[in-house]
């Protein structure tokens, strides 16, 4: 990665998953939390994509802001039930009905990933989405699933990196998209900047 030495990256982003793809994948990086409030992007007529493609440029937006010489990622993901937008359960009570409702058929999880630099006007969004079938939880698995807690912070209420994969039956798509950054997506969008 030698082209990268002349382009600073920022991940606009705090998550620890995030930070691990793409320092596995060879990037160097600082990590910056952005300040935005995502409830304010909450709208009903918008699709679960669409969604996420203006929050993940959000993200950017904010943290490009101050440092505009910087190439920023910004992410977001969230699932899809039949169009719906699934993101963080608030608590317990919403993490269970989260985890009913995915984990009763296929779902989608979508990525989108907005890559922003303010000096030269680049501005670029895209999203990756992966189909996901579940398997059919007992009781107990998702009793215990709940009382874990590995649901806070999770689109969907789950992890597929952190024992979720237990509960999936098999993916169509990225599984770095589950995970919360399309590496393939990002090394395309990526490869006009850093070669």
């Amino acid at each position: 990665m030698s082209e990268q030495d002349s382009v600073s990256i920022i991940l606009a982003s705090a998550s620890p998953r995030r930070k691990q793809l793409l320092a596995e994948a060879g990037y160097k990086f600082t990590s910056v939390s952005p300040d935005i409030d995502e409830s304010a992007f909450v709208d009903e007529r918008i699709s679960p994509c669409e969604y996420a493609e203006r929050l993940a440029l959000a993200k950017a937006k904010s943290v490009a802001e101050k440092s505009p010489n910087c190439l920023v990622i910004g992410a977001d993901t969230v699932a899809d039930y039949k169009g719906r937008i699934i993101g963080k359960p608030a608590d317990a009570k919403e993490a269970e009905e989260i985890t009913r409702k995915l984990f009763s058929g296929p779902h989608k999880v979508i990525t989108a990933v907005a890559i922003v630099r303010i000096d030269d006007g680049t501005e670029i969004v895209e999203s990756d989405t992966t189909t996901v079938y579940p398997k059919k939880l007992t009781e107990s698995q998702i009793a215990e699933h709940i009382k874990s807690g590995s649901w806070r912070g999770k689109a969907g209420a789950y992890a597929i990196q952190e024992g979720g994969d237990e509960f999936i039956e098999r993916i169509e798509g990225s599984l770095t998209n589950v995970m919360g950054l399309p590496m393939e997506l990002l090394h395309r969008l990526l490869k006009r900047f850093v070669g």
